[in-house]
């Protein structure tokens, strides 16, 4: 790659996870693309073990060969407080944008995701093609840490989102046997590696945000992709390029009813708790009138099987809705501006949902 090629920043977000950097630093270091710069954001991690490594083995020039340096740049930033999985990467999205030398695209990072060498250079090329790409990003599979080795079971190939407002990674679970091969327009980008194009970014900011703060974590990746598609952008799935994911949350089928009742026991309280409130934050920031009321009944439906289900199984979950409420009068402004400027109608925004049997990777 030339030294005009576009700008990459990728901001790297750790809250205690000390045993995947080396993989994933490395995967990044490895990279044929060039024109890369990197942020390694600690959130307060209790343990320092993670933040010493990286400063000892890729911030220190005495670790690095002079081959190396030139791509090798990293800056370490040690937040004094945990405000947030999605306020730490606004924090990376806005050193990325606010630089003398603004990045072109911004990837945001979990600590578990392993890149292959030629990810960037593939994904990079992609975007540049279609200046209407707001995200971006490529076959996700899981990375087994306890084996060490790589797998052919799918994590992500995007987020698929249902007539009743709920959200899966797409493919998550399922076995790779090239059903996952052609390039699609999809309803959104999976959180745990997405690359977003800086104008993209910028047109979507709300209160100086671009992931919602009021998240804190969890469904802030789906709720930009909801923005990026109502504000006219697209986002893409770009099997081209390959990617890993630990997934400390645990790869699991959630295509139907009865696989997220399976697998709701493995999830901690504390996820089920922002998931549920994040939910109704999301709907509530994004939904169009005219799509609400087309998808009434199995929206409804599934609003009152949830009641029934946490009154008897997870009633800490009534606290979260309380939460929401009062979170609501924010969220209610946010909405105001998204509807102000949002760029298609209902019926556009109509396709992106789907029924239950509509699902096409069943197997």
């Amino acid at each position: 790659m030339s030294a005009k090629s576009p700008k990459v920043l990728i901001a790297i977000i750790h809250y205690n996870t000390p045993q995947y950097l080396k993989t994933c630093l490395n995967s990044i270091f490895s990279q044929t693309y060039e024109n890369m710069e990197v942020i390694f954001i600690d959130n307060d991690s209790p343990d320092k073990s993670g933040v010493d490594f990286v400063r000892e083995n890729y911030a220190s020039e005495e670790n690095i060969g002079d081959a190396e340096k030139a791509n090798r740049k990293i800056e370490i930033v040690e937040n004094k407080e945990n405000s947030g999985y999605a306020k730490a990467a606004n924090q990376g999205i806005k050193m990325a944008i606010e630089n003398e030398n603004p990045a072109d695209y911004v990837v945001i990072t979990n600590p578990d995701i392993i890149y292959t060498p030629e990810y960037f250079e593939k994904i990079v090329a992609r975007a540049e093609k279609d200046k209407k790409i707001a995200a971006i990003t490529g076959k996700v599979y899981k990375y087994d840490f306890d084996r060490e080795r790589t797998t052919k079971i799918i994590d992500t190939v995007g987020i698929f989102a249902y007539r009743n407002r709920r959200f899966i990674d797409d493919g998550q679970g399922l076995t790779d046997e090239g059903q996952f091969d052609e390039e699609r327009e999809i309803f959104g980008v999976s959180g745990a590696c997405p690359m977003y194009r800086r104008e993209a970014l910028e047109d979507v900011r709300i209160f100086d945000e671009y992931m919602d703060e009021d998240f804190f974590m969890y469904k802030e990746d789906i709720d930009l992709s909801w923005r990026f598609l109502l504000y006219g952008w697209k986002n893409i799935y770009y099997p081209e390029a390959v990617a890993y994911h630990g997934r400390g949350t645990g790869i699991k089928r959630r295509f139907f009813n009865k696989d997220v009742l399976a697998n709701r026991s493995k999830l901690s309280i504390f996820q089920k708790k922002y998931s549920f409130k994040n939910q109704h934050l999301m709907e509530r920031k994004n939904e169009l009138w005219g799509n609400f009321f087309m998808d009434f009944f199995p929206i409804m439906l599934k609003k009152a099987a949830l009641a029934f289900y946490m009154t008897f199984k997870e009633p800490y979950l009534w606290r979260s809705y309380l939460d929401y409420l009062k979170q609501l009068p924010r969220i209610l402004k946010k909405r105001k501006i998204i509807m102000a400027n949002k760029k298609i109608s209902a019926k556009e925004m109509r396709k992106w949902f789907k029924k239950q049997s509509d699902y096409i990777h069943k197997t």
